[in-house]
C-alpha cells in the first residue's frame, strides 16, 4: 500500500518536470488548486482528499516525513509522521504540530487560532513539501530577556499545612494556610496561621501574616498591602542584628528575577547539627515551627529542600530524649544567580506602618514606622557588594556584605552589621573547592549590648560570642571520602570540638552498602552531663534487593548523661510499600546503658493528603517524642475545584479531569521544564511554572498497559502566578482496524474520512484504510466533503484479530441505514 503511494508521487514528479508552466506556478506562493491545474486530469483524483507523502519543514528546519490530506478548499490535514530519523528536532515538537494540524487547517496566512506563533502554512507540489512558518523565524537580534505576562488570568491555589511535634507530654505545632490567587496581571497572596507552643507563651495564637497584591513588570515588582518585607531579587542580602521588620501595612518595590528568562536558582547554605543521641530538630521562623526532622548521632546536614525559598534567618532547636540540648540561629540562603553587567544594581525598598491584623500576638512597636532599603551592586562579574539600612520601631539597623569569587575555586562571603542599642558583629566564610573535595573556613563574632539605667549613671555591658570552624572534605578514592571539622566557640557554649569521619561506598552480599566511621570530641551539653562529649560510632546502611528495602545498623560509644561511658547500638529498617495511601514504613531500635528505645516512621500519600509521621521513645527516661507533618493543595479555577495530596510546587496549576475505559490506569504528565506528575482517572492537579508559556505532555506510565490513545496528548498553558485553568483528558483503549471502504455499488470510496472517538484516517484511492478505534465504542463514522455518509458498527468478536489489530475486510457504506460489520467470509451490505 505504501509503495503505491511513493510510486504515485514519482509519477507526479515526472509530470511536473514535463510541465515547466506548472512548476513555475508551484514555485510561487500559489494555492494547491492553482498548482494542480497543470496536472493531467487523471492525476487529480490521486492528489486531493487522499493521503500524500510529504516532507514537513518548520521555519526551514526538517521536521520529518509525514502523510497529509489536501482538500480542494485549500485545507491541509496531517495524519501522521512516517519517518524522522534524520530530523534534529525534539519528538515533543513533532507531536505538538501533529496535533495542531490533525483537524485540518487552511493553507496560507494564519488568521485565527495561531498557536505557537504560527504565521503561515504553504504546500509546494514541485517538491512535495509542507512548510510551516512561525514568528520564531522572523525574530532578529538577541532573545527576549523577560517573559511576557499572560493577557488574562484567574484562579486560586491554597496550600494547607499542619506540623505537630510532641516532647515530654507537651505538644506544639502550627496550622498554616497559604493562598495565591491570580486576577488579571496581578497576584494576590495571603498567609494565615494558628500555632501553639512555638515560644515561651503556651497559649493558642492566631495571626494573619500577609495579605497583599503584587505585580511584576520586567525586572521590577510592586507590592501593596499587608506584608512581611522579605527581600527578593537580591543575590546577597546583608545580615542584620536584632529584631527584624515584622508585618507592615504599606508598599514595597524593587528588583525581581520572576520574569527573567533562564534565571537559575542556587542551592541553600547547608545547616549542620551534631547530636550526641537520637533526637529531633525543630526549625522555627519568626517563632513559628516550619519543619521538624528526626536525627541520629553524629555530624549531619539537615534537609533544607522542604524549607521556603528566600534569604532569611531560622532558629534550630535540637531535642534529645525530649529535652532541649542546643539552640542556634542559622541563615537560609537561596538567592538567584546574577552576573549581568548591563544591570549592575538590584534593590528592595519598603515603607509602611507596623501593624497586626486579626492577631492575638503580643508585639511591641505596633503603629511605629517600618522602612528600609537593601541593595546589591555588581562591582565585577566575580564580586557583588551589598548594603542595607532598616528602621524597625525605634531601632536603626545597618549591614554591608561581600560576595566574591576570588578565584575559580575560591569563594568568599562576608557580612558586617550593627544595630543601635543592641550590638554589632561580623561573619566570614571562605570556600575552596578542589577536584578531590573542599575546604570551608568560617568565622563569626558578635557583641551584644544590654543597656541599664541606674539613678546617676548609665552603664553598658557587652556580651561577646564567637565561633570559628574549619571543615575539610577529601575524596580518598572513588569509593571513600574523609571529613574533618574543627570548631571553637566562646560565649554561652565554650570549647573546642573535633569531628572526624570516613565514608565508604561498596557492595555487601551483592547489594549497595555505605559504611561511615565517626570519631568526635565536642564541648559538653546537657545530654552529656556538661562533661566533654567524646565517642566513636560505626554505621552501615545498605539496600536489600530491588524491593525498596533498606537496613541500617550502628555501634559505638559516647558520653552518658552522668558523664560516664555509654556503649550503644542501633538498628533500623525501612521498606517502600504500596498499601493504599502508605508509601513507606520504617522502624528502629536503640540499646544503651539505660535500656532500650524504639522508633517508627511512615510516609503516606493519598489523593487528597501527603505527609509523614514518626515516633521514638527514649532509652534514658522512657519519654515518647513524636511528630506529624501533613499538607495538601486545593486548586480553584474556571468554576472547578480540585484537591491533591502530591508534594508539588504551587505557583500555577492545571485542573485535569481524566476519563478512561482502562481500569487501574497510570498516567504521567511531563512538563516542558522538567516536572513530572502522576495522574489517575478522575480529577487531578498538574503543577506548572508561572509566567512561562509552555505545555504538558501525557503518556502511559507503564509500558505494559494496553494500546491506548490519549486525547489530547498535550495541553498548552500560559498562566500568571496563582493562575489555574481547567482541561479535560480522555484515554481510550484502542485496536487498529484494517479494511477497505466501498459504497453501496461496490465501488471503492477513495478520499473518504474514517473517524472514530480515538483517531481518524483517510481511505486510499482504492478504498484501503487503517484507523485506531476505541475498543469500548467500536463505531466508525464515514465522512466525505464535510458530510457524514454512514456509520459502521463493528463487532470485534466476529472479526479476525491479530494482537491489537482487527482485519475487517470490505466495509459497505450505505447512507440510508447503519452499516454492519461483515462476517469473516466477506462484505455485508446494509
Amino acid at each position: 500500500m505504501f509503495s503505491a503511494r511513493y510510486l504515485r508521487h514519482a509519477l507526479f514528479a515526472v509530470c511536473l518536470i514535463a510541465l515547466p508552466a506548472a512548476a513555475e506556478m508551484a514555485g510561487g506562493a500559489m494555492g494547491v488548486v492553482s498548482q494542480a491545474q497543470g496536472l493531467p486530469s487523471d492525476f487529480e483524483q490521486h492528489f486531493f482528499d487522499v493521503p500524500l507523502a510529504v516532507r514537513v519543514d518548520l521555519d526551514g528546519r526538517y521536521l520529518g516525513d509525514a502523510m497529509i490530506v489536501l482538500s480542494r478548499d485549500e485545507q491541509v490535514q496531517l495524519l501522521e509522521f512516517t519517518d524522522y530519523s534524520e530530523s534534529r528536532e525534539l519528538p515533543s515538537l513533532r507531536r505538538r504540530w501533529q496535533e495542531r494540524l490533525a483537524e485540518g487547517r487552511p493553507l496560507g496566512n494564519c488568521q485565527r487560532d495561531c498557536a505557537d506563533g504560527l504565521q503561515a502554512i504553504h504546500y509546494s507540489l514541485v517538491n512535495s513539501q509542507l512548510s510551516l512558518l512561525t514568528d520564531a523565524a522572523e525574530r532578529t537580534g538577541s532573545a527576549p530577556r523577560y517573559y511576557t505576562l499572560p493577557d488574562e488570568g484567574g484562579g486560586l491555589l491554597l496550600r494547607n499545612q499542619l506540623n505537630l511535634v510532641s516532647d515530654s507530654g507537651e505538644t506544639s505545632g502550627v496550622y498554616s494556610l497559604q493562598g495565591q490567587g491570580s486576577l488579571g496581571a496581578w497576584t494576590t497572596l495571603a498567609d494565615a496561621q494558628v500555632d501553639r507552643g512555638g515560644s515561651d507563651d503556651d497559649r493558642l495564637r492566631h495571626r494573619l501574616s500577609q495579605l497583599y497584591a503584587e505585580r511584576l513588570s520586567d525586572d521590577h515588582f510592586y507590592r501593596l498591602g499587608y506584608f512581611t518585607p522579605i527581600a527578593q531579587g537580591l543575590t546577597r542580602q546583608p545580615r542584620l542584628m536584632g529584631r527584624q521588620s515584622d508585618t507592615t501595612l504599606g508598599l514595597m518595590f524593587g528588583s525581581s528575577d520572576g520574569l527573567l528568562v533562564d534565571n537559575g536558582q542556587t542551592s541553600s547554605t547547608p545547616i549542620h547539627v551534631t547530636p550526641n543521641r537520637p533526637g529531633i530538630v525543630e526549625i522555627y521562623r519568626n517563632g513559628v515551627l516550619i519543619n521538624s526532622q528526626p536525627v541520629q548521632p553524629g555530624l549531619q546536614a539537615l534537609d533544607t529542600k522542604v524549607l521556603p525559598a528566600g534569604i532569611y534567618q531560622v532558629e534550630v532547636r535540637l531535642l534529645e530524649d525530649g529535652q532541649e540540648t542546643s539552640r542556634s540561629q542559622e541563615f537560609v540562603y537561596k538567592p538567584n544567580s546574577w552576573r549581568n553587567l548591563d544591570s549592575r544594581w538590584r534593590y528592595n525598598a519598603y515603607v509602611g506602618q507596623q501593624a497586626q491584623l486579626f492577631s492575638n500576638w503580643e508585639e511591641s512597636g505596633e503603629d511605629s514606622l517600618n522602612a528600609g532599603v537593601s541593595a546589591n551592586y555588581l562591582l565585577h562579574p566575580r564580586a557583588i557588594v551589598g548594603g542595607s539600612v532598616q528602621q524597625v520601631s525605634d531601632t536603626t539597623q545597618y549591614g554591608v556584605s561581600l560576595d566574591w569569587d576570588a578565584l575559580d575555586r575560591v569563594k568568599l562571603y562576608g557580612n558586617v552589621y550593627r544595630s543601635d542599642g543592641q550590638g554589632s558583629g561580623y561573619d566570614l566564610q571562605v570556600i575552596n573547592n578542589h577536584e578531590l573535595g573542599s575546604l570551608v573556613l568560617s568565622r563569626s563574632k558578635s557583641w551584644l549590648e544590654e543597656m541599664s539605667r541606674p539613678t546617676h549613671s548609665q552603664m553598658a555591658r557587652y556580651a561577646e560570642q564567637s565561633q570559628t570552624s574549619v571543615l575539610f572534605t577529601r575524596r580518598i578514592s572513588n569509593h571513600s571520602t574523609a571529613t574533618l571539622r574543627v570548631s571553637r566557640s566562646t560565649g554561652s557554649a565554650e570549647g573546642v570540638g573535633v569531628d572526624m569521619g570516613w565514608s565508604y561506598y561498596g557492595k555487601l552480599f551483592g547489594s549497595d552498602a555505605n559504611w561511615r566511621l565517626n570519631v568526635f570530641d565536642r564541648p559538653g551539653t546537657r545530654s552529656s552531663g556538661d562533661e566533654r562529649s567524646r565517642g566513636v560510632n560505626l554505621t552501615l546502611s545498605m539496600s536489600l534487593g530491588q524491593g525498596g528495602e533498606r537496613i541500617a545498623a550502628s555501634i559505638g560509644s559516647r558520653t552518658s548523661h552522668d558523664g560516664g561511658r555509654d556503649h550503644n547500638a542501633t538498628v533500623s529498617y525501612m521498606k517502600d510499600v504500596d498499601l493504599g495511601a502508605l508509601r513507606s514504613l520504617g522502624a528502629s531500635a536503640t540499646v544503651d546503658r539505660y535500656g532500650a528505645g524504639l522508633g517508627g516512621n511512615a510516609q503516606f500519600q493519598g489523593q487528597a493528603l501527603y505527609g509523614d509521621v514518626y515516633a521514638q521513645s527514649s532509652s534514658y527516661n522512657g519519654e515518647l517524642s513524636a511528630g506529624l507533618n501533613l499538607q495538601n493543595i486545593v486548586a480553584v479555577g474556571e468554576g472547578k475545584v480540585a484537591v491533591t495530596g502530591q508534594y508539588l510546587p504551587h505557583d500555577a496549576g492545571l485542573i485535569v479531569d481524566v476519563e478512561s475505559d482502562i481500569p487501574n490506569l497510570d498516567l504521567r504528565a511531563d512538563g516542558q521544564y522538567g516536572s513530572s506528575t502522576s495522574l489517575k482517572p478522575g480529577r487531578n492537579v498538574v503543577p506548572v511554572q508561572a509566567y512561562k508559556a509552555g505545555y504538558v505532555q501525557f503518556d502511559l506510565d507503564n509500558d505494559g498497559q494496553a494500546a491506548a490513545v490519549i486525547q489530547p496528548s498535550s495541553l498548552d498553558y500560559h498562566l500568571n502566578r496563582g493562575g489555574v485553568t481547567y482541561r479535560k483528558l480522555r484515554v481510550l483503549r484502542t485496536v487498529t482496524v484494517l479494511g477497505r471502504l466501498i459504497d453501496a455499488h461496490g465501488q471503492p470510496m477513495g478520499g473518504a474520512q474514517v473517524v472514530n472517538h480515538a483517531s481518524r484516517s483517510v481511505a486510499e484511492s482504492g478504498g484501503m484504510f487503517a484507523v485506531e478505534m476505541s475498543e469500548s465504542t467500536p463505531t466508525l463514522e464515514v465522512r466525505q466533503g464535510g458530510t457524514t455518509l454512514c456509520l459502521l458498527s463493528l463487532d470485534p468478536n466476529t472479526l479476525t484479530r491479530e494482537g491489537d489489530v482487527l482485519l475487517a475486510g470490505d466495509l459497505s457504506c450505505n447512507p440510508d441505514s447503519l452499516a454492519q460489520a461483515p462476517s469473516r467470509s466477506g462484505a455485508q451490505r446494509s
